[in-house]
């Protein structure tokens, strides 16, 4: 699975971002994705994720602010933070694997995108 994760920019606290994270394979469906974020100097952390089943799991951190979704027809997963904060500058991660014990960790996935900057000023 290679995975392209767009839609990063830069925002005004308060504001809103969609991220998106296209897949490439015929399996999509089979896969749980996840996303992260890595600000700098900081350890890359768990954001959010989606099963295969559309089962959800969001860090505490995002209080509501965030809402994963995928669309398989269209090999995408998709982020969408409102409310930004300042502290959600960081570079975003969309990630893919078949397994589902280890979705809160990096070391959980298999596949990477590129990761997306996102950039919220205050």
């Amino acid at each position: 699975v290679q995975l392209q994760a767009s839609g990063g920019g830069m925002v005004q606290a308060g504001g809103s971002l969609r991220l998106s994270c296209a897949a490439s394979g015929r399996t999509f469906g089979d896969y749980n994705l996840g996303w992260f974020r890595q600000a700098p100097g900081k350890e890359r952390e768990f954001v959010s994720a989606i099963k295969w089943n559309g089962v959800t799991y969001y860090a505490d951190f995002r209080k509501g602010r965030f809402t994963i979704s995928r669309d398989n027809a269209k090999n995408t997963v998709y982020l969408q933070m409102n409310a930004m904060k300042p502290e959600d500058t960081a570079v975003y991660y969309c990630a893919a694997t078949r397994e589902y014990d280890s979705l809160f960790q990096v070391l959980g996935y298999d596949y990477w995108g590129q990761g997306t900057q996102v950039t919220v000023s205050s």
